[in-house]
């Protein structure tokens, strides 16, 4: 797989707390350079690259990060702030406590007035399926699709696990067909990315790409 194609597909991350701008400067530039999907950085910073970069490069932040268990209404309130700011993409967290309680109807009404407050913007609904069981797992597949989000995704990269095959190949099976697929978490080589891009995944979620396109380590 051409390198050019792998890093078009990655959502170039930095979600650590203590990001400074100068970090995130270099997330960005480092993105327009490879020609990466996306930045994917913390709210806070969103309105900050918009001024600093204009339309050059795509903005994804996130929602309800990374525990998903704040109100729905907390959700819409960042959603709708996060495109005020700037945002193309927005990466959600479901309420996994709704999860475990066997409330699927309601984290499907979330994600669906979620993705009402996005319009035409890109919502990615993570699961964080290290947390989930198979049942739980295709209740969340049915849920990202009946609710009508653009994206379902793994892992926030902050749980017990991150990316595992057996949860793309789950996905594939239980997604409507207008769902696309990203996984992240734990992708420590281009051999992983080159995997989860072939077994269907649209999106690779990673802080770690240039190291791991250049051969500098294992991110």
């Amino acid at each position: 797989m051409e390198t050019k194609e792998i890093l078009s597909r990655v959502d170039h991350t930095l979600l650590k707390p203590f990001a400074a701008w100068e970090d995130i400067q270099r997330l960005c530039e480092e993105a327009l350079e490879y020609g990466m999907a996306s930045v994917c950085v913390p709210p806070c910073y969103v309105g900050r690259i918009r001024s600093a970069y204009g339309e050059r490069i795509p903005i994804c932040t996130v929602v309800g990060f990374p525990l998903g268990y704040s109100t729905a209404e907390a959700k819409l309130a960042e959603i709708k702030q996060a495109l005020e700011d700037g945002a193309d993409e927005v990466d959600t967290v479901v309420n996994i406590t709704d999860v475990k309680n066997g409330d699927f109807d309601k984290v499907e009404e979330e994600i669906r007035v979620l993705k009402q407050a996005a319009g035409d913007r890109v919502l990615k609904v993570i699961i964080e399926t290290c947390y989930l069981t198979g049942d739980e797992k295709k209740a969340m597949c049915k849920a990202v699709t009946e609710a009508g989000a653009d994206y379902i995704k793994t892992s926030t990269g902050f749980g017990t696990a991150g990316a595992a095959m057996e949860d793309i190949l789950l996905f594939k099976e239980n997604i409507g067909s207008q769902v696309k697929i990203k996984a992240a978490g734990g992708i420590r080589s281009r051999a992983d990315m080159e995997a989860f891009i072939e077994a269907g995944c649209d999106r690779i979620g990673t802080s770690s790409a240039v190291s791991i396109i250049k051969g500098e380590g294992k991110g």
